[in-house]
């Protein structure tokens, strides 16, 4: 059994809103606290949101690095912030910033499962309705494998 991919620590709920630049931010930071990336994470975010755009619909966006920055990665890591409300990421409306940091090719499972997770209009009203960190990660455990 491989390691959690996201532990409570990871998971933050916020009552107010954030600019798109401080919730990858902040989803970097998570990553970096985690030892899952180094602190050029977040260039390689940025690199990967100009290129294209990481909003996925459902509220949700998944910021993430290139490939090319792939080095900056050194163990895989989500980071799971909600923000109550609101980020507005290029226009659309975000309520799930999930950061996301793939060893290998690990970020394409991880990727499966949260898109699984936010493929379900009643799992995303569940994940909005839950009021902490731990009902959160009851409900993403299976992104943990």
């Amino acid at each position: 059994m491989a390691q959690s991919v996201l532990t409570i620590e990871q998971i933050r709920i916020h009552p107010g809103s954030a600019t798109k630049d401080e919730a990858m931010r902040e989803a970097a930071q998570i990553l970096q606290d985690a030892g899952a990336v180094t602190a050029a994470y977040y260039d390689a975010m940025l690199q990967r949101e100009e290129a294209v755009s990481t909003y996925m619909g459902n509220e949700l966006a998944i910021p993430h690095g290139t490939n090319e920055t792939k080095d900056a990665i050194l163990d895989s890591a989500l980071s799971f912030v909600r923000y109550d409300g609101g980020v507005d990421w290029d226009g659309q409306n975000v309520s799930f910033v999930v950061g996301i940091a793939g060893k290998g090719d690990e970020h394409l499972e991880i990727l499966s499962q949260i898109a699984l997770i936010f493929s379900e209009d009643d799992d995303v009203a569940r994940l909005k309705a839950a009021a902490t960190p731990e009902e959160l990660l009851a409900m993403l455990s299976s992104v943990n494998g």
